[in-house]
């Protein structure tokens, strides 16, 4: 089977959704799907190149204009792809080449919706000029939504896609990359990354205003007078590091974009994600496989993700008190962080393994391409039934 996954941006350039669809794409490979990724081109990278294994085509030009350009490059080009399907990444435009390819080669179209909330995907559209028609447009055509969590179901419910065309994928997690260390295993770990002892908490993400980098430092400064031996480590770069790195006290250790994320968790004892918005962060998942206790705000996927407490602590999106105040509570207790990282790592094995939502897209990918069309969408007319997400932390 031939998908073609459009996206606004791939290898080298690493967000959550990049991150997503290379790990993916192995196991989709080995299923018998045959990936061909569609992006904006990017100064200094070839158009078209391999990478792990993925053929990616960078479309357009670059600057000013870039995304009408991606899109009429797009038309030119599908009559010469012919794939059995469309994935795209986002409701921008990777959705609108989808909506192409469905015009031109009849073929099904699957849209995976990345955020929701205020700064969603859904919301971002409806600010842009012709917006709102652009999602009705969406809500009528597009074969199926894949969703990542309750918000952003209950988002495409109120734009009008029935439930027969919204199915629930979450992001997943590769638990043997991602596994947790004993005592011994993390000591070494800590020494052999030249990180400092004592109690250590990790952010893993971009530093970018919606990550609320800034909120977490101080919250910081106020755990460490009550835990004045323990360290925060900030994994990942991005335009606010200059100014974070400013504003953060002694105790908080800035790493950037570290080419192995695995190990730097390990050694941790605690994760925290502050961030304003979120889709289905990949980053919480794999401090969950790692076996880490998690402090995040409660947006996207999270409630869904820890449960009511049974996996890790939720705190209000911008409370900063909250915050400091649960950090400070799992610093103090361990006997409740290897509690929680316990829950997590199951959690995470048990529901949001990788090769569970491989497996969960190939069926879609089956099933979209076998659905008789009915009018302007096809109908699915098979169930996988519940993902194992849907179950709370407790089963």
């Amino acid at each position: 089977m031939r998908v073609l996954m459009p996206i606004l941006e791939y290898h080298p350039i690493t967000g959550g959704a990049q991150r997503q669809l290379a790990a993916l794409a192995p196991h989709l490979a080995a299923a018998g799907v045959q990936l061909e990724v569609w992006t904006r081109a990017v100064p200094g990278l070839p158009a078209f190149e391999t990478v792990s294994g993925v053929a990616v085509r960078r479309l357009g030009r670059a600057g000013a204009g870039a995304a009408a350009s991606f899109l009429a490059a797009a038309a030119a080009r599908l009559p010469r792809t012919r794939p059995d399907l469309v994935h795209a990444y986002s409701l921008f435009s990777p959705a609108a080449v989808a909506l192409l390819a469905k015009r031109a080669l009849g073929v099904p179209i699957a849209v995976k919706v990345l955020r929701g909330g205020a700064l969603g995907d859904l919301e971002r559209l409806r600010r842009k000029r012709l917006g709102r028609s652009r999602a009705a447009a969406l809500a009528r055509h597009v074969d199926c939504f894949v969703t990542i969590s309750d918000e952003i179901d209950a988002e495409l419910a109120q734009l009008g896609v029935p439930p027969e065309r919204r199915r629930f994928v979450p992001n997943g997690v590769d638990t043997e990359r991602f596994r947790p260390a004993d005592a011994p295993a993390r000591a070494a770990l800590r020494a052999q990354l030249g990180l400092p002892e004592g109690p250590l908490a990790v952010y893993c993400g971009r530093l970018v205003p919606e990550k609320r980098v800034d909120a977490l430092l101080a919250a910081w400064r106020r755990v460490c007078r009550s835990h004045p031996d323990a360290h925060l480590l900030v994994l990942g770069d991005g335009p606010d590091a200059r100014s974070l790195r400013t504003a953060a006290g002694p105790r908080v250790v800035f790493r950037g974009d570290v080419s192995e994320v695995a190990p730097h968790l390990r050694a941790a004892d605690l994760f925290v994600l502050p961030s304003r918005t979120e889709g289905l962060s990949n980053a919480l998942l794999e401090a969950m496989a790692s076996g880490l206790a998690v402090v995040a705000t409660e947006v996207g996927g999270a409630r869904e993700v820890l449960g009511e407490g049974a996996c890790g602590r939720l705190v209000p999106a911008g409370d900063g008190d909250a915050l400091a105040l649960a950090l400070d509570s799992l610093l103090a207790d361990g006997a409740a962080r290897e509690r929680l990282g316990r829950a997590a790592r199951e959690r995470a094995r048990d529901a949001y393994a990788l090769s569970e939502t491989a497996a969960s897209l190939v069926s879609l990918y089956h099933e979209l391409t076998a659905a008789p069309r009915r009018g302007a969408t096809r109908t699915l007319v098979t169930s996988t039934g519940p993902h194992p997400a849907r179950r709370s932390c407790h089963g």
